[in-house]
């Protein structure tokens, strides 16, 4: 029972700091009304990203949105490495392999756990959005 509830208060002292305005990094490049991401405790949440190379090949397209993950984290003074978990999103699973290629020589070993996902559409038309989860280490 302690255990729970050492859990439930280490939970809620990240809730109230990520409240904090201190703790958001706007990112002026956003398609709505999100913070680019959000600090809670060793935790930082960072909002999907999407690439900006939408017009060429799809390796292009996921190579420039990892660019997007990676300066989001140097803002936060952090990198690929400090991911623990990433969610991917994909308009069509037929990119499943064509993904997995640009990832697996960007984010480095060991890798953080993953979901990948199809949906239907995207903002701004993306293929691919890149939502992920970093820990800064003590």
């Amino acid at each position: 029972m302690i255990r729970y509830g050492l859990v439930a208060a280490a939970l809620l002292a990240a809730l109230a700091a990520c409240r904090s305005p201190a703790h958001h990094r706007v990112d002026v490049r956003a398609l709505g009304p999100y913070s680019g991401s959000v600090g809670a405790g060793d935790l930082v949440f960072l909002s999907g990203k999407v690439g900006s190379q939408r017009d060429g090949t799809f390796e292009e397209e996921v190579a420039s949105a990892l660019d997007a993950v990676e300066a989001e984290l140097d803002r936060a003074a952090l990198d690929l490495e400090d991911l623990v978990s990433v969610t991917v999103f994909l308009t069509d699973m037929a990119h499943y392999d064509a993904f997995n290629a640009v990832y697996s020589e960007r984010v480095p070993e060991p890798w953080p756990a993953r979901t990948c996902v199809a949906v239907a559409a995207l903002p701004g038309g993306a293929r691919v959005e890149i939502r992920s989860v970093a820990w800064r280490s003590p």
